[in-house]
């Protein structure tokens, strides 16, 4: 995972690149939220009860559920926009860049796209389970075209061997979402790809190359895309011409951010925890996370993984101090002091 609100990967053994793990992510989603047992119930449980509850719980604390911030609003809506758009389009399809510094959400955003599409597609074409409406791939690091076109055929479960060019790969994909009527290509860590290297300039043609070929919307994630090069020249105002772009950021402390907090503590399984303490400290953790969404998730999550691991059962102020920031929300920013850490 590029960074985002959780990982919608959870434990499933399977990465959200591969095909099985996608349908588990969105399995998941459909799934009924756990109930949270009282303590009376809980302390009636088996020794052996209690340990698998405990362990349900982790999960679900570890993949607590998705926050919908505005800016996941704006991408799905941008994105079902522009897919209902290109059914249509025989050529120049348009396309979604979701853009801005890293640990804002960018991939959530995009995931939780391909989920609602994926869910769209499956009540337009009930009991069609040879669909595959939605592929989600990340481009590695200095990827070249080949590569684009493997991780594409990894997603599918196509043989992806030494001996295979990129031309097999990408008729055998092109084949393939042809025939699954595939209709929304997600592509994460997108800004691994620069227009002004060779390398970079053959990855972004292929991507181009299998637009033309592939009736699907294709919308992309990456950090600061204007800076990374992927729009740089001829290339990049061919790309700039076709797209259009969501913005993530930080969060201001405003109503939105204590909504956010309140919706995540409302979703905590814990037997000790009292309502309302989180929304009291929802300008403090503003201020330790810097209005990240990625890094309060991870504070309040790890708070509560915390709590149940040392039987306490409640988050506090203690307790979200106790979780590591990352290194980045721990840097001081123009305009306000350094976060504070757990041994402070």
């Amino acid at each position: 995972m590029a960074d985002g609100a959780g990982s919608p990967e959870g434990d499933f053994g399977q990465q959200l690149t591969l095909l099985p793990g996608w349908r588990e992510f969105v399995a998941s989603a459909t799934d009924r939220p756990m109930t949270r047992l009282t303590l009376d119930e809980y302390d009636a449980l088996s020794k052996e009860e209690k340990y698998d509850y405990d362990e349900d719980r982790l999960d679900h604390h570890a993949r607590l559920q998705v926050v919908a911030t505005s800016t996941v609003r704006n991408t799905v809506t941008c994105g079902r926009r522009l897919t209902i758009l290109n059914r249509g389009a025989i050529s120049a399809r348009r396309g979604l860049i979701v853009t801005g510094p890293a640990n804002t959400g960018k991939t959530i955003a995009l995931t939780q796209l391909g989920l609602t599409h994926e869910l769209q597609d499956r009540r337009r074409h009930p009991g069609q389970d040879e669909r595959i409406p939605v592929i989600y791939i990340t481009v590695p690091p200095s990827a070249t075209h080949r590569m684009i076109a493997a991780e594409l055929a990894r997603f599918l479960g196509l043989p992806v061997l030494r001996s295979s060019n990129a031309t097999d790969l990408t008729e055998a994909v092109v084949g393939v979402c042809t025939k699954a009527r595939t209709s929304l290509i997600l592509v994460d860590e997108i800004h691994n790809i620069s227009g002004t290297t060779r390398n970079g300039a053959e990855a972004s043609d292929t991507l181009k190359y299998f637009s033309e070929r592939i009736p699907a919307t294709f919308a992309y994630a990456g950090i600061d895309i204007e800076a990374c090069g992927l729009l740089a020249g001829l290339r990049g105002d061919q790309i700039a011409a076709r797209f259009t772009s969501v913005a993530t950021h930080s969060f201001p402390y405003n109503q939105e951010w204590k909504a956010l907090v309140a919706q995540m503590e409302a979703n905590l399984l814990l037997h000790q925890h009292k309502p309302g303490t989180l929304t009291r400290l929802d300008r403090f953790l503003h201020t330790r996370t810097g209005g990240m969404i990625g890094t309060l998730s991870h504070q309040i999550r790890g708070a509560a993984v915390d709590a149940i691991l040392t039987g306490a059962e409640k988050i506090t102020k203690a307790g979200l101090l106790a979780v590591d920031l990352d290194i980045a929300s721990r840097r001081k920013r123009p305009g306000r002091p350094p976060a504070p850490h757990a041994d402070q």
